[in-house]
């Protein structure tokens, strides 16, 4: 379920985290622009509006997102973290031509192992890569 920027709001007030215009206009940048951005990403769409805005502000405001259960991180790359505002459960698709992650239902709980039993998993994700719909059709018109 998409969040809202102003239920967000309600629910940093709820836990006690300071307002700050940079806090809130990541947290709105995150609810407007779902496309599971880097930092990187989110710093230098910001900066345009605040020049002032450093890379430490924007990595520093998504750890306390994540930590307040705001914003999930996903890792579908080794070397790439992006931010999903979207904290429910599901899986993702990254195609590997044009590089959009999308979202997808599953219901990840069903995911279980035998050989996990005696653990405790803290996180479930899953990742599908591929290529999606656009970018085939695009292939299928250059054949």
């Amino acid at each position: 379920m998409k969040p809202s920027f102003e239920d967000l709001k309600k629910e940093l007030r709820m836990k006690n985290i300071q307002f700050s215009y940079q806090r809130l206009k990541v947290l709105e940048y995150l609810t407007q622009n779902q496309c599971h951005p880097t930092a990187d990403k989110i710093f230098t769409d910001l900066q345009k509006d605040i020049p002032t805005l450093s890379k430490t502000t924007i990595y520093n405001t998504l750890k306390i997102l994540v930590e307040a259960g705001l914003v999930r991180v996903i890792n579908i790359e080794d070397n790439e973290t992006r931010y999903d505002i979207i904290v429910e459960n599901h899986g993702h698709f990254k195609c590997e031509s044009c590089g959009t992650i999308y979202n997808f239902s599953i219901d990840i709980d069903l995911l279980t192992s035998a050989d996990l039993k005696s653990f405790r998993i803290n996180d479930k994700n899953v990742y599908f890569k591929g290529i999606c719909p656009r970018c085939l059709s695009n292939i299928n018109k250059i054949k």
